[in-house]
């Protein structure tokens, strides 16, 4: 399971409020009623993912310490990557099982590797004119590898245990100085019919596989959509805040479930590692019911219960969440794999 502790953007962390007593019961949740033994702890904070780290090492789960950068320059990057591996080394010397991942999606997500200002226009310029697209993704490709050396050296400078990267597939990483293949990996209708046999060929190719992030939001045809799902919000264009829906959604918890569940069942009879299903709640995207249905965020959620806006459970009702259909989906999946 991937564990979102605040995604820092310009200087703004995505998960205003980050309660020690809270995060310990939803890893616990995750480790004894989601039946997960590992999780990925993803964030901006090197503070709040090291003390998330710790706790789920506490619970003896496997963690991957997995800083997440956004808007980054190369320099800024390598910064974090260093001091994020020594407080997983610190960790790791305790005794925890500790992966590190010297971040996601670098290319897209940050500075550096694209032209433009922001994910969209990085994506709309790789996306653009066909014929120039072979040029721009060897461009990419090679700018991504010679920074993953870098990254690699600095990780290993630090942290003694597995090191990986969770990769797009059009980054086409040199997997060489990893320990493990880790790739974000997202099933849209135009790869369904190739999906299983991708994932396939990354397990033939002999490294360890882990999906490092995988999942669907909470809307019908979302699964369809692949990783443009959440592309159905409006945000601040100041802030990046996610303000409300950009048009009609329908709620879809069971096609939710049924996505990751086909998945799940794809990636345990291809042979992949692990899978790491993104994510157990998104903050910011509350659920809210009763309302203007484009007020309802939680439809472009791909987390697998519902913030909640202002009140508690009442499958927990000392959570501000309630799950979803697809949190039970994956809790019979992994108990059945126990």
């Amino acid at each position: 399971m991937t564990y979102d502790t605040g995604f820092v953007r310009h200087g703004r962390i995505s998960r205003e409020r980050f309660d020690p007593r809270v995060v310990q019961r939803e890893l616990a949740i995750i480790r004894d009623d989601l039946h997960c033994n590992a999780v990925q702890i993803i964030g901006g904070d090197p503070e709040r993912l090291e003390r998330a780290a710790g706790y789920a090492a506490g619970l003896g789960l496997e963690v991957w310490f997995s800083p997440y950068p956004l808007e980054l320059t190369p320099g800024e990057m390598l910064a974090l990557f260093a001091g994020c591996a020594g407080r997983a080394e610190r960790l790791r010397e305790r005794g925890a099982e500790v992966v590190f991942v010297t971040g996601v999606e670098l290319s897209l997500m940050n500075q550096g590797f694209l032209p433009g200002d922001s994910v969209d226009e990085r994506l709309g310029l790789l996306l653009g004119d066909p014929d120039r697209r072979p040029g721009r993704l060897a461009e990419v490709s090679a700018r991504v590898n010679d920074f993953l050396r870098e990254a690699v050296a600095v990780a290993r400078d630090r942290f003694r245990g597995l090191v990986t990267y969770a990769a797009i597939p059009f980054e086409r990483v040199d997997w060489t100085p990893f320990d493990i293949t880790s790739v974000e990996l997202i099933r849209s209708a135009e790869v369904a019919g190739q999906f299983a046999e991708g994932v396939r060929t990354l397990v033939a190719a002999g490294k360890p596989v882990a999906i490092t992030g995988f999942g669907a939001s909470t809307y019908r045809g979302a699964g369809d959509r692949g990783g443009r799902a959440m592309e159905i919000v409006d945000y601040d264009p100041g802030t990046g805040v996610p303000l409300r829906l950009n048009g009609d959604y329908i709620r879809d918890e069971a096609g939710q479930a049924a996505y990751l569940d086909e998945l799940l069942e794809i990636f345990d009879t291809e042979g992949v590692d692990s899978a790491f299903v993104f994510l157990f709640a998104l903050d910011g995207f509350p659920h809210r019911p009763g309302g203007d249905p484009r007020d309802d965020l939680d439809l472009a959620s791909p987390g697998i219960v519902k913030v909640l806006a202002g009140c508690h459970g009442s499958a927990y009702p000392d959570m501000a969440w309630e799950p979803k259909a697809a949190f039970s989906a994956v809790a019979r999946r992994y108990l059945a794999a126990r």
